[in-house]
């Protein structure tokens, strides 16, 4: 067994009058790389601090063995603004004394520093400060790394390079974040923070949602035993007082303490009741779009046509543009050069990054009817502003909290909520799941599965983007936009290849369009258009640009393939996985219920025949999925 490093002992913490940790104890030894977990205000950050000796328990103690050096990360930006880079990673001594060392230069490389030792803080942006507060810690020779959402403002590179430095880390990590890949890649246990008790399970992120799962299972299998004890006590005890007295006084002792022990509801976020209007054929065309920002230009003739039921996830190294692209979009801002054309029946909303700028004193419920009292969730059936409150995770006993006393994650949902009720039908995310716990990103991507309006999410959560999205575009910084079919990992390719080699073709010509499949009412399968570039080192996965637009432009580079060809085939394409999508769902059915019939022998044989036939016809549609898929790349 390893060494322990630290241990809590009977810990108490609480914030006011509610308990955050109660009698917890527990230890992490050398080696130990654990994931903490829990909803928004359930003590994961106090937790962290009293184990990094930050803050003290109300009751118990934490005890660090012998010399341990302990190194944390906040979620609170405390950089210094008039430090440069070189003063807070590695101090003011001579070059030579740090630069023989690889573990630091590698850091401060693989973090994108290296050449920006001299650059100020205080200009920089919170992507950058964090990727200096991350060099800061990584270069110090620690025994136990406490790290609170280190993937906060990373891009999807950042978080990419950070996962693979911390999978060579020795000593104990301990890290406490929202982002499940993140997670799954670095964490070998989760501890999950609810109720004020610290739950442990092996494994990553999905190793936890799997024994959770069979942990509510049981439980619920328990639930349903004590509520038929319930009901028969309830029964007893209603048959009036002379039964009553006839029977020991414990069976009334144990009848109230069942009722008691009535568990409340479970507080979860019915975000599928929130309907969309329609959207007509047209949503939004942007052509040969041109931003500068001063003598920068940050996008050279972009053309990006977004259709109904398109579902894009946008990429982009730090500064390229993702934020300015939807808010061009939006008409916040206006190009340089270039148009933006709306649908007549365009109904946009923005999520932003900053949390909304409400009144302090301003109370959360009234935060959410400054937008509407109620919302009409089904024919018929309205629910007023303090249900759908309670559906976001904050009980009426928190609703007359003021907005300056909410946590991030419960000003993010009030965000979220207001957003909801105007009754949009075209979403801009941008990056959604900051502040945001597991629990309620979970929540968002089941609302978001069910969404038939347009979707375009700017995200660095990769399993977000991979769960919500069903086209990558990328934002590389060039002023381009490229669809990327290969999603994430092409991005990453990409980006892995221009840092090492020099561009050995040029890029798409201005005004290549890029564009999605304009399918009303469904996913846009193929939601973007491919462009005919081709990054250093990575091949290029496809070359067909969207519709009219990109046959105007030239980029379209299908062999014989027209426009509507190209359009035609994209609407097969999702058509198809659509099909594979059924097809799979009912053989998982099937699958259970021939367990379920295992003694009925005729029902077997249809069973069985049904499954031969539905197997067989998932073979046949996604071998068309694979054909067609390949002629689009090719």
């Amino acid at each position: 067994m390893s060494p322990v490093l630290v241990s809590l002992e009977n810990v108490d913490a609480a914030f006011g009058t509610r308990t955050l940790l109660d009698q917890v104890s527990l230890g992490i030894g050398t080696g130990e790389r654990i994931g903490v977990v829990g909803r928004n205000g359930a003590g994961k950050s106090t937790l962290l601090r009293i184990i990094a000796g930050e803050a003290e328990p109300h009751a118990g103690r934490a005890v660090l063995a012998g010399s341990t050096r302990v190194g944390s990360l906040a979620q609170a930006d405390v950089l210094p603004a008039d430090r440069t880079v070189r003063e807070v990673v590695v101090g003011t001594g001579a070059e030579h004394e740090w630069a023989a060392d690889p573990r630091r230069r590698g850091v401060l490389a693989g973090l994108g520093l290296l050449d920006r030792l001299d650059d100020v803080l205080g200009p920089m942006s919170g992507g950058e400060r964090r990727r200096v507060a991350l060099a800061r810690l990584l270069v110090q020779d620690l025994d136990l790394l406490i790290l609170d959402e280190p993937t906060n403002h990373l891009d999807v590179e950042g978080v990419a390079w950070l996962a693979a430095h911390l999978a060579g880390w020795r000593g104990g990590l301990l890290v406490a974040t929202h982002d499940r890949w993140f997670l799954d890649e670095v964490c070998g246990r989760v501890w999950e923070v609810v109720d004020g008790r610290v739950d442990a399970y092996e494994g990553g992120y999905s190793a936890y949602v799997l024994a959770r799962a069979e942990r509510t299972r049981r439980a619920d299998a328990s639930e349903a035993r004590r509520q038929n004890l319930l009901r028969k006590e309830l029964a007893w005890l209603r048959r009036g007082p002379p039964a009553r007295t006839s029977k020991p006084r414990f069976r009334i002792d144990a009848a109230n303490a069942l009722i008691a022990d009535e568990p409340p509801p479970r507080d979860t976020m019915a975000l599928r009741s929130f309907a969309a209007s329609r959207l007509g054929k047209d949503v939004y065309d942007a052509e040969n779009i041109t931003v500068r920002i001063g003598e920068r230009t940050l996008f050279d003739g972009i053309t990006w046509l977004l259709g109904p039921g398109d579902r894009i996830g946008l990429v982009g190294v730090n500064g390229a543009g993702k934020t300015t692209l939807l808010r061009t979009l939006l008409g916040d801002v206006v190009p340089d050069g270039g148009r933006v054309k709306v649908g007549a029946s365009v109904r946009p909303a923005l999520l932003s990054q900053e949390v909304i700028e409400l009144p302090a004193s301003l109370r959360a419920l009234e935060a959410v009817e400054q937008v509407g009292r109620s919302l009409e969730v089904e024919r018929g059936r309205e629910r007023s502003a303090g249900q759908l409150l309670e559906q976001f995770g904050l009980p009426s006993s928190r609703q007359w909290t003021r907005v300056g006393d909410l946590s991030g994650g419960e000003r993010r949902r009030l965000q979220l909520l207001r957003l909801l009720m105007a009754r949009p039908n075209v979403l801009f995310l941008d990056e959604p799941t900051n502040d945001l716990d597991t629990d309620t990103l979970t929540a968002l991507e089941d609302l978001l599965d069910s969404w038939p309006g347009t979707l375009v999410v700017v995200s660095h959560d990769r399993y977000f983007l991979e769960r919500t999205c069903d086209v990558t575009m990328a934002l590389l910084g060039d002023g381009h936009l490229r669809m990327l079919p290969g999603g994430i990992e092409e991005y990453l390719a990409r980006r892995a290849a221009a840092g090492s080699e020099t561009a050995t073709s040029a890029p798409p010509a201005p005004g290549a369009a890029v564009g999605g499949t304009g399918g009303a009412g469904g996913r846009g399968g193929a939601g973007g258009a491919r462009i005919g570039e081709t990054a250093p080192g990575v091949p290029a996965s496809a070359t067909a640009a969207s519709g009219t637009a990109a046959s105007a432009t030239g980029t379209a580079t299908g062999p014989s393939r027209s426009g509507s060809e190209l359009r035609a085939a994209r609407k097969e394409l999702t058509r198809l996985e659509r099909a594979l999508d059924r097809l799979t769902r009912r053989e998982q059915e099937l699958h259970h219920a021939l367990a379920e019939a295992a003694t009925d022998h005729e029902r077997l044989l249809a069973l069985d025949a049904e499954l031969r036939a539905v197997v067989a016809d998932k073979d046949g549609t996604e071998e068309a999925w694979l054909t067609l898929a390949a002629e689009l790349e090719g």
